[in-house]
């Protein structure tokens, strides 16, 4: 009997799909399907897939030519898979020619020409019109998201915003926008949603206008500094059914959500203490956004990424909280602790510009810790710590990019599904955020 294998992800399963698995069926006697689990999908940079893995499955066995269905979850799975099933020929569609050629070691490798113009991508964007983004800013993260959107189906940029219309110019010629705006109604009206890249300041203006139009918010952070700020502006979107995101990426990486859920499955005990350290050394300028008086300093541009671990494993029900800081000449804290007191734990935040520590994680629990070294914010890898040295584990999963891609996927997602729970960053963690940010604000004005 002649075994044939074939992978995929048959993310809405159609017509080019089926003659794939025809085409398949008819090189051998049994045909096995690996279907992609939304994981490695992800590991391998495809942030669109629609479908549940187990919907995937049925589709692919509802169409009556696989006599095996296998999940695939790693790279290095077909080679064992080949000679485990005792496989003669290997198949995958040509836009792979190439890519598996190592393969013929072990097997023959087919490359069967794709049905033409037919695709997945195509009709999801006719399932879920292409989403136009909009950004506010110009700088180094609008820069960023550029480079990461063109990873996530279903959106794409089409202008961009600045007071400064010669700095939105050259940017949208850079970067080949239809349209650069300095009149942020007219901006809006171009627009479905809008990535708020811009100086702190300015965030809760922009993104109040953006959702009184009747847009979508992605916001970088801190979104605002101001507890009351954020209420508002989540109360707004909540009652006008349009979708409100901070952009903390380490929030929606891969990575750091597998690090959540060990932590919160009791791996490690119950969780008495979290550390979380972000310092990077940015030279003194007054006008650098990092030095800008009263929004500027360590904690408000760093302090985002660790209250994140923070609020995600104790909780927003802090009872004591107070600060120590360093501070340059114009009052502008160049490094600060924050220390948290909870019913039943402690945390700690470390942030710096002027001076430099080790930017790690660490969560204490009564059965061991988890250790994420720096940069932990780019999680990939973290390691979970016994007393027995011989039980420590190691995970890892890819931070591509500069991660922005995952926190636009989720956006995508949110927009295109209303009734989707958003756990990776919840409204309530954003507003304690920026809680904090008040207090930390407040308590620099105190001591000046």
């Amino acid at each position: 009997m002649k075994k044939v294998i074939t992978y995929g992800t048959f993310d809405l399963f159609h017509e080019g799909h089926r003659r794939l698995l025809e085409r398949a069926k008819a090189l051998g006697d049994y045909l096995i399907v690996g279907v992609t689990t939304e994981q490695y999908d992800i590991q391998r940079g495809k942030m669109n897939v629609v479908d549940s893995l187990m919907r995937r499955i049925d589709n692919v066995r509802s169409c009556g030519y696989a006599d095996e269905i296998i999940v695939e979850d790693h790279e290095s799975q077909k080679i064992g898979d080949v000679q485990k099933f005792n496989i003669d020929i290997f198949v995958v569609g040509s836009d792979w020619r190439g890519t598996f050629d190592y393969l013929n070691e072990y097997c023959e490798v087919v490359y069967l020409e794709r049905t033409k113009d037919i695709s997945s991508t195509e009709l999801r964007i006719e399932r879920n019109r292409s989403i136009r983004l909009g950004i506010v800013g110009s700088g180094r993260i609008a820069e960023r998201t550029m480079a990461e959107v063109k990873f996530v189906s279903g959106i794409s940029v089409t202008s961009v915003f600045n007071p400064r219309l010669s700095s939105a110019e050259a940017f949208a010629n850079r970067f080949e926008l239809a349209k650069a705006f300095d009149q942020y109604e007219a901006f809006l009206d171009d627009i479905d949603g809008v990535y708020i890249a811009s100086p702190h300041e300015t965030h809760y203006e922009y993104a109040r206008q953006a959702l009184l139009a009747g847009k979508h918010v992605l916001c970088e952070k801190p979104m605002v500094l101001r507890e009351n700020e954020a209420r508002e502006l989540y109360e707004m979107a909540q009652q006008t059914g349009l979708v409100l995101m901070e952009a903390i990426k380490t929030a929606y990486a891969p990575s750091f959500l597998n690090l959540l859920a060990i932590a919160k499955s009791g791996r490690i005990g119950k969780i008495y203490d979290v550390e979380a350290t972000f310092t990077k050394l940015i030279p003194s300028d007054p006008a650098a956004r990092e030095y800008l008086p009263f929004v500027g300093g360590s904690f408000t541009e760093l302090a985002s990424y660790n209250l994140l671990p923070i609020l995600k494993l104790l909780g927003t029900k802090y009872s004591d909280l107070r600060f120590d800081s360093f501070k340059d000449n114009n009052g502008v804290d160049i490094y600060t602790k924050a220390y948290f007191r909870f019913e039943d734990a402690i945390a700690t935040v470390k942030t710096g510009i002027g001076v430099k520590s080790e930017g790690q994680l660490l969560v204490s629990g009564t059965k061991g810790y988890i250790q994420v070294k720096s940069p932990w914010w780019l999680t990939k890898t973290f390691e979970v710590c016994y007393e027995n040295l011989d039980n420590n584990e190691s995970f890892s999963a890819p931070f591509p990019g500069y991660g922005i891609r995952f926190e636009l996927a989720d956006f995508v997602r949110n927009i295109n599904e209303p009734a989707r729970r958003n756990y990776k960053l919840t409204a309530e963690e954003s507003i304690t955020m920026a809680k904090v940010m008040e207090q930390f604000l407040q308590n620099r004005i105190g001591e000046s």
